[in-house]
């Protein structure tokens, strides 16, 4: 029986004031390697088989020491820095690849047979059981195939399926789907048994969701569950997308269930929305491994034109979910879309298969519509979220502001993804452009990368579009006044546009020879602006778009002496 070292628990006391492990280990990497990588000592204490004055650790302990391990197994396996420490991986010579081989040998070897006893200890502990999970990743897979370690995939494999019978946590399924991905490799010696696991596994999984809506589900009524029946479905639906979501599971013939959810929350009664939203995944899932099929393998016409038809009666259902009473539900509802026009949007058009997929772009209604949810929940703050925001308390409305803002940042750059591949018109970021000065803080870096993309694969589209802009803002203004009079040249409105309008400037930098061509445009289609209908009122009294001039003076600065005359 091994005896643990004195300074292995000094380190775990230690670690246990540090909340960032992985750096930490790293920063004592190289002067007490011997000592994180005793991955057996470490082992044998959360085991409890350490003979260290009879002390057990404590839960905090314990949860400190797996932290340890996953971080120190990294380390060695990876041979270089987490992402923040360092700025570019390091390039590993023979002696370093030698041992960072030997390494892999080792983690591989031990956890192979102490890693299923370790996710059977802690099967009830959800953070500990998510980080144990994560060290197969990191594994030789090839030695499974010999003979003294093969006997251990089955505990392995029968650990992670009750793993993922007891648990429903997120992190939790996908770290369980991820270590049956890189099982099921078809390189690999265990794949055809880790293969017939998974079946065996989303067997049992489908057959129950079958079970529970064959009792629940009424066509004429919907979804007769109570709390706990919807809990349970919730459940099921939320292991099943999991697994979809790294594995192909067309063959269970699950899109057809899915959507006849979702037609009938849309065309009948409304359905929870945590059912729902999984629902909205599973599906989404589930038409992204059909394309992926048709972008493979050719087929016929008829598959085609019954995919095509799915995937717009899907688009269809997820516009009408962005204007859902749920939160969450429309946000995703949003990001599945953004994610779905974009990959249906750039399939290769060489391939037969995929052809009538090409077909499929979102019209003027869609994009007005994508435009508006991003109008209405990322650049205006919402009453209720500031009602609740006054309630909390202060750490916690911090906390609660940087989920939102995640979550808003996530959705814009999603949308504005969609404009610098053309999938929507460009036209449409004068809209997002409008916000630059006042939500800067906030959405700066996005709005800037995405007139430097959309200028860089059309110049003079990009130049009209931040023109276009600038007319919007202007004729907005102009219209506010309540008299009808002129425009107050100094009130904070007018001011505004003409600091978006230096900040547009700024964009085209000192290069005036490069930029000519655009910055000569934009004059004239300002000075065009400014003096439209001019014609019409002869000399009675000045245009009313006049005043754009002093915006469009910002980018005089840029505009070459030649071209100056010419405008």
């Amino acid at each position: 029986m091994r005896t643990v070292p004195n300074p292995m628990l000094a380190y775990i006391w230690y670690l246990l004031l540090h909340s960032h492990v992985t750096y930490l280990v790293d920063s004592l990497w190289d002067w007490a390697m011997s000592l994180l990588k005793d991955w057996e000592c470490m082992t044998t204490l959360l085991l409890g088989n350490a003979d260290h004055q009879g002390a057990a650790l404590s839960d905090a302990q314990e949860s400190a020491l797996i932290e340890i391990i996953l971080a120190t197994v990294r380390e060695a396996a990876e041979g270089h820095p987490p992402v923040g420490r360092g700025g570019i991986r390091k390039i590993l010579f023979a002696k370093e690849k030698k041992i960072q081989v030997e390494d892999c040998t080792k983690i591989t070897e031990h956890f192979i047979v102490v890693l299923p006893r370790l996710l059977a200890k802690y099967s009830g502990d959800a953070e500990k059981v998510a980080n144990l999970l994560r060290i197969p990743q990191y594994f030789n897979l090839d030695l499974y195939g010999t003979g003294h370690l093969e006997k251990h995939l089955d505990a392995l494999l029968r650990e992670v399926k009750a793993i993922v019978i007891k648990h429903s946590d997120a992190d939790i399924l996908e770290a369980c789907s991820r270590i049956y991905y890189i099982l099921c490799n078809e390189e690999l010696v265990i794949h055809s048994k880790v293969t017939l696991a998974r079946a065996e596994l989303v067997d049992e999984l489908v057959e129950k969701l079958n079970q529970l809506l064959s009792i629940f589900w009424d066509k004429g009524e919907g979804l007769c569950a109570k709390e706990e029946g919807i809990r349970q479905i919730c459940s099921l639906l939320r292991r099943i997308t999991a697994f979809y979501n790294a594995h192909d599971l067309t063959s269970w013939n699950l899109y057809d269930k899915m959507s006849e959810l979702l037609i009938f929350e849309v065309e009948h009664n409304p359905l929870p929305a945590q059912v729902l939203l999984l629902t909205l995944q599973c599906a989404y899932f589930a038409l992204l491994w059909r394309l992926d099929s048709a972008a493979k393998n050719s087929s016929s016409k008829e598959n085609q034109f019954v995919l095509w038809t799915h995937l717009r009666h899907y688009c269809h259902i997820s516009t009408r979910y962005l204007s859902h009473s749920d939160k969450d539900l429309r946000e995703k509802a949003f990001l599945i879309l953004c994610d779905l026009l974009m990959i249906v949007s750039h399939q290769d058009p060489s391939n037969d298969g995929s052809t009538k997929l090409l077909e499929y772009l979102p019209g003027t209604l869609l994009q007005s519509k994508m435009l508006l949810f991003i109008q209405d929940h990322v650049f205006t703050e919402e009453e209720e979220e500031i009602k609740e925001q006054v309630e909390e308390e202060e750490t916690k409305n911090d906390h609660h502001k940087l989920d939102a803002l995640h979550v808003k940042r996530c959705l814009l750059a999603a949308y504005c993804k969609l404009i610098v591949y053309n999938v929507v018109e460009m036209t449409a970021a004068a809209e997002i452009y409008k916000h630059y000065v006042k939500a800067y803080n906030d959405f700066g870096d996005i709005i800037k990368e995405t007139w430097s993309r959309t200028r860089h694969n059309d110049k003079i589209q990009s130049a009209k579009t931040l023109i276009l802009c600038l007319q919007q803002l202007f004729q907005k203004h102009a219209a506010s006044q309540d008299d009808g009079s002129s425009i107050t040249l100094s009130s904070a409105t007018f001011n505004n546009i003409k600091e978006l309008a230096r900040r547009f400037s700024l964009t085209f930098g000192w290069d005036q020879v490069k930029s000519r061509e655009l910055v000569a445009m934009i004059h004239k289609e300002g000075i065009k602006f400014a003096f439209q209908g001019a014609a019409a009122i002869g000399e009675k009294c000045l245009p009313s778009n006049l005043n754009f001039l002093i915006i469009l003076s910002e980018f005089s600065n840029k505009l070459l002496k030649p071209d100056k005359r010419l405008v």
